[in-house]
């Protein structure tokens, strides 16, 4: 059986006197399937010690920490080995070229110093940099230092890559390059990566898996893809005509709705129920629709309650108000 790309077992790390993770239990990833996981949490939540320990900087107060079967602190050559690691904050040499730059990051990660050259230049070019590969890093704009950080992670072909705020500063169009980058990592290279930002919107868009933490704990940790599938459908609805018995047909046609009064309604609709059946009730029913909204809770409303700053999701709360409600009345 695979190993896990993170294994975390009762993990807790003091910092001077202070308990910054409190026991966190956790696996992540299966070793060799390229996957990406999204570390999210509010500041203070513990995500840099977490990255910094995994790292082999911090050494556990108690329990244990594994990366790709090696263990972080017993194991520490091992794994920087494995590891590819891109700061938030630039760690550049301003007076050196990327590629001597490139080639000296291979060199420290093992490789041989002609195989680290040439992998310079190959990633430089990659990431887009191959023609800016002679000019000193000092010189480079603030998206060209992120692509040059990502270059110096990837250059010795890690197995797991270490994002963190990869996207910081960057305009629209560099972002974008950025994320398909990230997604090539782990679809064409067969990269496990962990990828820490502020922007829910960037682990959504490339992350197989996610890891909420909250005052030194993991408070949410869940498989995206299984969280997409079984993650409520909801519809905001206002219509004109008498809709006195829209619940119970909506209920016998396998959805739950309540009215909210002045033709508004908010429906949650189970997984295999098409929106064109529900245009066909509506019809049926003689109403007009002047106002229809499909979503699901989005990654944004799934952090802030595993933090504590909503009590539902708007999916969880339209289906917990048609759950009140109940089925009453005839069409």
């Amino acid at each position: 059986m695979a190993a896990p790309v993170i294994e975390l077992n009762n993990l807790k790390v003091q910092l001077g006197r202070r308990e910054i993770l409190l026991g966190i239990s956790c696996r992540l990833g299966v070793s060799g399937s390229g996957k990406a996981i999204g570390l999210l949490g509010p500041n203070g939540a513990g995500k840099s010690t977490l990255i910094q320990t995994l790292l082999g900087f911090h050494q556990p107060l108690s329990g244990s920490a594994r990366v790709l079967g090696f263990d972080c602190h017993r194991n520490m050559r091992a794994v920087r080995e494995r590891i590819g690691y891109m700061p938030e904050s630039d760690s550049f040499i301003a007076n050196m070229t990327a590629v001597q730059f490139l080639r000296l990051m291979g060199e420290l990660s093992g490789l041989p110093r002609e195989t680290a050259l040439e992998k310079a230049h190959e990633v430089l070019f990659h990431v887009g940099l191959g023609e800016a590969r002679y000019r000193t890093l000092g010189t480079y704009s603030l998206g060209m230092k992120q692509m040059a950080k990502l270059a110096q992670a990837i250059v010795h072909g890690p197995e797991l890559v270490i994002l963190d705020e990869p996207t910081n500063g960057l305009d629209p169009a560099a972002r974008q390059r950025m994320l398909k980058l990230v997604r090539e990592m782990k679809e064409q290279h067969g990269m496990n990566v962990v990828l820490c930002s502020h922007l829910l919107r960037d682990v959504e868009e490339v992350c197989d898996e996610v890891v909420i933490m909250k005052n030194g704990l993991v408070v949410h940790h869940a498989d995206l893809e299984a969280e997409r599938r079984s993650n409520k459908r909801f519809v905001e609805l206002e219509v004109t005509g008498d809709d006195r018995e829209l619940d119970r047909v909506l209920h016998e046609a396998g959805a739950d709705g309540v009215s909210e009064g002045g033709g508004r309604w908010r429906i949650v609709l189970p997984q295999d129920f098409e929106l064109a059946a529900l245009w066909k009730l509506l019809a049926a029913g003689g109403l007009h629709v002047r106002k229809l909204t499909h979503r699901r809770d989005t990654l944004e409303e799934i952090f802030l309650k595993a933090v504590g700053h909503i009590q539902h999701t708007p999916g969880e709360a339209a289906a917990a108000e048609g759950q009140e409600v109940g089925v009453h009345g005839g069409l």
